[in-house]
Formats: C-alpha cells, sequence, structure tokens
C-alpha cells in the first residue's frame, strides 16, 4: 500500500508523530567535500516539507556544524510543527578529549552548542550518537532525563550502541523513574541487515522506534557502481568523494553487487529506480519507523520519495530476502529448529538413555 510523508507514524513508545522517511541534514552544507550549497540544500528542505514531511536528522558535528546552521535558518517559520533530532558524542574541538564521548560534561556542552546552531531553545529528539564504552550508563541516562526536565529536550535516544547496552539501559531508566529511550537509530539495509539478529527485535520488546541511517548502503543500492569499482579499493578516504569513502569502508564486494543485481531486476520489473526498491525494502520490515534519506540533489530526493509508492509482489520480496539473507547464528537459528520448538512445547517425547 502506497505511503506518502504525511502518513505519520509513532516514534517507538512515544506519541510522537513523524514521516516513514526522515530527512536527513548530512549533506547540508559543503565542508567535507560533498554536500549540497546553502541554495541547494534549502531546496532540499522545502521540497520534503512541502510533501509533507516533518522528521529531520542532523547532528552537532555535521558539515563542521554547517548542517545545523542551516536547519536553524530554514526553520525559522515553521519550527513547531517539525520534529528536529540531532545527536552528540563526536569530538568538536580536536584536541580536547572533554569535547567528545558520552559523559556529562560533553552531553551538556554539545546540547548548548546545538540550541544556538539551530537557533532554537529545545531539541525534539537527541541521540548519543556513538558508544565510547567509558562513561557509565548511569551518567548518561540521569544527564539525558536532566536535559528533558529543564525543556531544553523533549525525548532520547541512542545509535550505534550493542544490543545488551541498549536494553540494560532502557531498563534502568524505567526502574529509576528516567526518560526513556524512546528511539533506536542503527545501520539497515539490503546489505547490511546484522541489526535484524538483536538490535531490531530488541528495539521493538522495548519500545524503541528504529530509525535506519544509510539505507542506500552510501550509494551502492542506487546501482551507480560496477564489478569495475572493486579494482578501486585502494582508493583515497580524503579525496573528497563520497565514493572514496564508500569504497574505504569496504561497501563494494562480488556479495553486495550480486544484491544490487536482484534490486535491479526486481526495479526494471516494477518500473522504478533501484534506489526505490532499495529505500521501499527497508519500509517493509515492521520494526523500521524511518528509514534517512541522504539525498544531496533536489532529483535525487525526488526519486527517493518515489519509494513511498513501492508496491512489491510476495515473489520480489522473497528474491530480494533471499539474495541478501544473512545467518541469524547462535542461539536465533538453534531455537529456530523443529526439534527445539517441539522441546519448549512438549510434543517432543525423548527416549530415556539405556
Amino acid at each position: 500500500m502506497s505511503l506518502t510523508l504525511d502518513t505519520y507514524r509513532l516514534l517507538g513508545r512515544s506519541g510522537l508523530r513523524v514521516s516513514p522517511l526522515a530527512l536527513g541534514a548530512a549533506t547540508f552544507g559543503t565542508e567535507w567535500g560533498w554536500g549540497a550549497e546553502q541554495d541547494e540544500a534549502r531546496e532540499l528542505f522545502d521540497l520534503y516539507v512541502e510533501r509533507g514531511g516533518n522528521f529531520i536528522d542532523t547532528a552537532s558535528t555535521y558539515t563542521n556544524g554547517s548542517s545545523e546552521r542551516l536547519l536553524g535558518e530554514f526553520t525559522r517559520d515553521n519550527r513547531e510543527s517539525l520534529v528536529l533530532a540531532t545527536k552528540y558524542s563526536t569530538l568538536r574541538r580536536p584536541g580536547d578529549p572533554n569535547s567528545g564521548g558520552n559523559h556529562r560534561k560533553t552531553l551538556f556542552a554539545s546540547v548548548e552548542t546545538s540550541l544556538r546552531q539551530l537557533n532554537t531553545d529545545y531539541i525534539d529528539l537527541l541521540y548519543l550518537h556513538l558508544w565510547d564504552f567509558t562513561t557509565p550508563v548511569e551518567e548518561i541516562l540521569r544527564g539525558m532525563d536532566d536535559l528533558v526536565r529543564q525543556g531544553k529536550v523533549l525525548y532520547v535516544a541512542i545509535s550505534n550502541v550493542p544490543a545488551w547496552q541498549v536494553s540494560r539501559m532502557q531498563a534502568i531508566a524505567d526502574l529509576r523513574g528516567w526518560s526513556p529511550l524512546v528511539a533506536l537509530q542503527i545501520e539497515h539495509n539490503l546489505i547490511e541487515r546484522t541489526g535484524e539478529r538483536d538490535l531490531i527485535p530488541m528495539a521493538r520488546e522495548m519500545g524503541l522506534g528504529v530509525t535506519s541511517w544509510s539505507p542506500l548502503a552510501g550509494g551502492v543500492l542506487t546501482g551507480k557502481y560496477s564489478r569495475d569499482d572493486l579494482t578501486a579499493a585502494n582508493a583515497a578516504f580524503d579525496d573528497g568523494t563520497r565514493k572514496s569513502v564508500t569504497i574505504a569502508n569496504g561497501v563494494l564486494t562480488e556479495r553486495n553487487l550480486a544484491i544490487v543485481d536482484v534490486v535491479k531486476e526486481v526495479a526494471t520489473e516494477l518500473g522504478r529506480t533501484p534506489a526505490q526498491v532499495g529505500l521501499a525494502w527497508t519500509l517493509q520490515n515492521p520494526g523500521v519507523t524511518a528509514p534517512i534519506i541522504g539525498a544531496r540533489t533536489p532529483a535525487q530526493l525526488e526519486d527517493n520519495l518515489g519509494a513511498l509508492e513501492v508496491d512489491f509482489t510476495a515473489s520480489q520480496l522473497a528474491r530480494l530476502d533471499e539474495a541478501s539473507a544473512i545467518e541469524l547464528g547462535f542461539p536465533h537459528d538453534m531455537l529456530a529448529r523443529d526439534t527445539t520448538r517441539a522441546l519448549t512445547r512438549g510434543d517432543l517425547k525423548i527416549e530415556p538413555r539405556r
């Protein structure tokens, strides 16, 4: 069934309504070498909002702060109707170890920076961006709860953290009456499905809405790369292109291009683009609230929004799932066996040893 940007969904256990596709603003600004200039970024923002979109994702350090500053300018007239999500954790000042991490000092300083850059007095959704394996979880949760009580943040969330830590934190927040986590941001797409082992089921069980980053796997699922690009594996990471980032991250592999082949086949059958098929597949997962699209041009954004209208047949979904399937591993595969299920149901008779 076709969706629209104003087919709003509830975010996790909250009552917050968000669009089924979030607009990623990491492309707002050119400081990283491949983003959109101010005028083009404004076009992206206006196109998304005019279609009914209300969910925008950024971070305090995206494009060295330009992403938030541009959003602060763009949202002057409609701030109340938008859900602005930002993040803290990444280093804001090179050489200053306390300008990054998950601890209370950087949390409060980063939020104050975001409030100034976004030209607002509150943040709708604040994510912990990257796990630092150092800060006690009680320090993080109490700091987040203090910001909510101060009215500077409305909802708190988490990103790029092991499932067991997230579930532990949610349990602590519930037991202590602190603000619960309402969203989990992870990488999830046809190429990267390992979040389906524990992260997505955990999020559904614990009341976190999943927002997936890189739903097109760094552009690989658009079909713009070929097997000739596999020979460019030694490209420099800092040559100013997103292609070099994709190659450096190891996303261009024979397995992944074989998945793209199936995406292209399905796209041809549907009269759609590979990007639309890749995005539409993520929307089929009941555990995913909103994939985050990172278009750089209005034409790319128009194409991405077309994913909302894609309607797969059961056979097409099965082919996509088969091509991209992963092993869930222990204990999931063991628990899925008929013999194991029979044991828990009590209908498997076991003869005593003689």
